[in-house]
């Protein structure tokens, strides 16, 4: 299946760039670009991507507030695409707050052209965070500056067999599926079947939301 994917980037460069690179790959097709967020949602509505790369920095409309336009599921959009952040470190706390809105992760974009590519592919399949160590520390830092949310996350956790909370926990620390398993000594198979009772059970979309909701609700504490 090819992977439809949008640029959004006020960079014509970084676009252009970003476009021919992926527009190589047999398997991934580039149906838009925008130079601002608001044209960058415009665009996510009328092509139906499935993944967009978006800028955290932009005129009109900055990359935290597309990405949570284009994820808001009172769309009534019948599927969503997923939402890949392209950052640098000096806009961490973006980040964030975009992972807390739904985007599937971020990368950094000076990243090698090949990680861009396996970025794209990752995403689309949903099956991890991307530069999880990484991510890790960042979540972590910001989980333990913010206030708790008016609504105890912890409770949640208690609808969560053991089983499943230790998976939570791994997936938080930045444990891909295979090393889960290994962990575990289960089958890979068994952990994508754990990995999609948590997500239903918690209502989460996907594992970036996973390693949010494990820092806020205390399962895993900053630092660890």
């Amino acid at each position: 299946m090819t992977i439809r994917v949008i640029i959004v980037d006020d960079q014509a460069m970084v676009r252009a760039g970003f476009a021919a690179l992926l527009a190589a790959q047999p398997d991934i097709d580039v149906v838009g670009e925008a130079a601002d967020g608001r044209a960058g949602v415009e665009v996510a509505r009328t092509v139906h991507p499935d993944v967009v790369l978006m800028d955290v920095r932009m005129p009109e409309m900055d990359g935290l507030a597309a990405a949570r336009a284009i994820l808001d599921p009172s769309t009534g959009a019948t599927r969503l695409p997923k939402v890949l952040m392209l950052t640098t470190f000096d806009v961490d706390d973006y980040v964030y707050e975009a992972l807390r809105a739904g985007a599937s992760g971020f990368l950094l974009k000076d990243a090698p052209p090949a990680d861009l590519i396996s970025a794209v592919r990752i995403v689309a399949a949903g099956e991890a965070l991307l530069a999880p160590s990484v991510t890790r520390r960042l979540i972590a830092d910001f989980a333990a500056q913010r206030p708790a949310p008016r609504r105890d996350p912890s409770l949640r956790l208690k609808g969560l067999t053991p089983r499943e909370t230790e998976v939570l926990e791994l997936i938080a620390k930045g444990l891909s599926n295979q090393e889960i398993a290994g962990r575990l000594i289960v089958a890979e198979q068994t952990v994508k079947t754990h990995i999609g009772r948590v997500l239903a059970k918690l209502d989460l979309r996907d594992r970036a939301q996973a390693v949010v909701f494990a820092y806020e609700s205390g399962l895993v504490r900053p630092g660890e």
